[in-house]
């Protein structure tokens, strides 16, 4: 019988996190028990004069339900770059809440490739995502305050943008009614929103330091008054305070992997109207720390990659060096109706999406034990046509020995010199931006416009907006914005419904659809098969 994920975790011993730390030359920690701790944010100043490492980002074709395994990838990479004599450290998100008791289950990695102690990872970890929760809800909570007591902002109730979150899958909270407790209150509609979904999460993952926390929080737009002009967060004079409850949580986790390497793992923003990436922050001090740092990035490359290389790399000023891209066999078999051979076209399309960047890349099979090696074959083949490397990665089963070739190839593709260029440029209109990824990444013929999203531009232009780049926020399963259309569509054009500024963060989200922003439990969710047992020890998260 094949053990499970936590089954595996828990027969690790894990070693004290000063140990962990200390293999990147990291003194200055703040435990969190004996295995977990926080790193200052003081650490970038102390170490700006020292030279960064390598950056390689991790993608994927377009995902199956299940995912692709970047995770195990990352984990399982940065794991043999240190068999290689390579300083690596793994920068990856924390795993919200939702999920954990939804449909997936945990996420740090897999097999003999995770970051570990994964139960508390998966739970509570170092209160992280409870601090965005209450930062959130404390600007909800004064925004109706402000109403309540003669609203001298002039707030116009049926125009409140800000959301109240909450870390969980609630279906129940997509739609409520609030203000009901008192004849003074307004009574109106809202919803809540899974807390990794609020534009604070994506402004903590933006953020460098104190300072510019505070300026992005001040930015963010609550409300529009009864004139129609928006109402800033700065307004309400409560940025201080919400800073503050975010003071802990902006401090990067250190951790470590299943072979005891490092790894950190900090900020967690939804991969559709965010950016989808760990945070800037944690970036820039592994950068520091060592000679190569493996991250990763939300959904395929269309999505987390364009994401990564337009938002965070410009926002960040970071130039990566080398990309792997993960492929599977059963993702490529499902792209191709069951067929394997006929599902190629995506994975030459995700090749093509990050050539347009600039960055070498290798492409990595992420093996399952039912792969054949007529399978992997026609996978590789397929890629030397393409001119790129592929190479097989058995990291859920052998941890960092099954990536000794993949990590190899990676630090000989990082030491490469490469033109890293963005999509667009800043100075191009919204729409000439969203038409470039359209085109460019999507591979559509063109772009429609709702008439609500001509008027959002419209307020969009009247804010001068015009320079923020754009995150596009459509369905992972296609590289269209129908998630029928498997493979790689064409003759297609995609439908922006609305925009949305994230002034905060510092983006415009463009919506090609409907996106879930407070997920649903399943008929049997995961909450089910998770228990613990008279010796505290945890069950069935995975």
């Amino acid at each position: 019988m094949v053990a499970s994920d936590i089954e595996i975790a828990q027969k690790v011993e894990l070693k004290d996190i000063s140990e962990i730390a200390d293999k990147v030359g990291l003194k200055n920690i703040t435990y969190y028990g004996k295995h977990i701790a926080k790193i200052s944010l003081n650490l970038l100043d102390e170490l700006k004069d020292k030279p960064d490492g390598k950056l390689v980002l991790v993608t994927a074709i377009t995902p199956t339900k299940a995912g692709e395994g970047k995770t195990t990838t990352t984990v399982g990479l940065g794991q043999a770059l240190w068999k290689i004599n390579k300083k690596s450290l793994i920068c990856i998100r924390e795993p919200s809440l939702g999920p954990v008791f939804g449909i997936k289950g945990g996420a740090a990695g897999g097999g003999y490739s995770q970051v570990l102690p994964m139960e508390d990872i998966n739970l509570h970890f170092t209160g992280d995502i409870h601090a965005i929760t209450t930062a959130n809800n404390l600007i909800s909570a004064c925004i109706d305050n402000h109403m309540y007591h003669g609203n001298e902002l002039k707030l116009d109730g049926t125009k409140i943008t800000w959301k109240r979150v909450l870390d969980m899958n609630d279906r129940a909270l997509r739609k409520v009614l609030v203000g009901l407790s008192s004849k003074k209150e307004t009574k109106r509609e809202d919803n809540f929103k899974i807390t990794v979904a609020s534009e604070i999460m994506a402004i903590l993952c933006l953020s460098i330091d104190y300072e510019d926390l505070k300026n992005r929080l001040s930015n963010i737009i609550i409300c529009y008054n009864h004139d129609g002009n928006p109402v800033y967060l700065r307004d309400l004079k409560i940025t201080g305070a919400v800073a503050a409850l975010l003071k802990q949580a902006m401090n990067p986790n250190i951790v470590q992997t299943l072979e005891h390497t490092p790894a950190l793992v900090h900020g967690g923003p939804f991969a559709n109207i965010a950016h989808g990436c760990n945070s800037l922050v944690a970036t820039k001090i592994a950068l520091k720390l060592s000679d190569i740092v493996v991250t990763e990035a939300g959904f395929g490359s269309d999505l987390g990659a364009e994401k990564f290389f337009d938002i965070k790399c410009r926002i960040g000023n970071l130039k990566p060096n080398a990309v792997v891209l993960v492929a599977t066999v059963r993702a490529l078999k499902l792209h191709g109706e069951g067929i394997l051979t006929k599902g190629l076209c995506n994975l030459e399309k995700h090749i093509e999406n990050i050539q347009k960047y600039n960055v070498p890349l290798v492409v990595a099979i992420n093996k399952f034990a039912d792969d054949t090696d007529e399978e992997i074959s026609v996978i590789k083949d397929c890629c030397e046509a393409k001119g790129v490397l592929a190479l097989t990665a058995d990291v859920h089963a052998k941890g960092g020995e099954g990536a000794l070739e993949l990590a190899k190839a990676v630090v000989e593709l990082a030491n490469k010199d490469n033109n890293f260029t963005y999509l667009y440029n800043e100075k191009d209109s919204i729409k000439e931006k969203i038409e470039k990824v359209a085109k460019w990444i999507y591979g559509a013929d063109g772009v429609n416009y709702t008439e609500q999203a001509e008027e959002d531009l419209e307020l969009i232009s009247k804010l001068n907006l015009q320079t923020l780049p754009i995150c596009l926020a459509k369905t992972p399963a296609s590289l269209s914005d129908n998630p029928k259309l498997i493979g790689r569509p064409k003759d297609f054009k995609i439908t922006v419904q609305k925009l949305s500024p994230s002034t905060g963060a510092g983006f415009v989200v463009v919506y090609l659809g409907d996106v879930m922003v407070m997920p649903g439990l399943a008929s049997v969710p995961n909450a089910e098969k998770v228990d613990i047992d008279k010796d505290g020890k945890i069950s069935g998260l995975f």
